[in-house]
């Protein structure tokens, strides 16, 4: 059985152009910090009027527990190609992953799980 696994890549957009300013400007609807969601392709969000700063959240699922730092390292080298495909200078490109199957379940999440039994 797989785990699920979400990666988070934060990182700071560095030097923009005017021109790259507004690009990401005109598509930023559809990376809005108040509808990510983890994904298998990645999701980008990003809010340049406030901050330098973008989240991409990556979802995959891997064998086991010693593959959940790799998924990390693809997930950073997937945002950083992304960025780098589109010529926007990043810097501070981090990656943090979550193994789902070690996050305690929520009380409503232990009830569901209670009557399944």
């Amino acid at each position: 059985m797989g785990r699920t696994v979400r990666v988070t890549v934060r990182g700071s957009f560095d030097g923009l152009s005017a021109e790259q300013v507004g690009e990401l400007r005109a598509v930023a609807g559809s990376h809005d910090f108040m509808n990510t969601r983890y994904t298998s392709e990645g999701y980008l969000a990003y809010d340049l009027p406030a901050r330098p700063f973008f989240t991409f959240r990556f979802a995959e699922e891997v064998d086991g527990a010693e593959d959940v730092p790799k998924a990390a390292v693809r997930a950073r080298a997937k945002a950083e190609a992304w960025m780098a495909e589109r010529g926007y200078p990043v810097k501070n490109v981090s990656a943090q992953a979550v193994d789902m199957a070690e996050v305690p379940l929520g009380k409503r999440a232990r009830r569901e799980a209670e009557r399944r039994l």
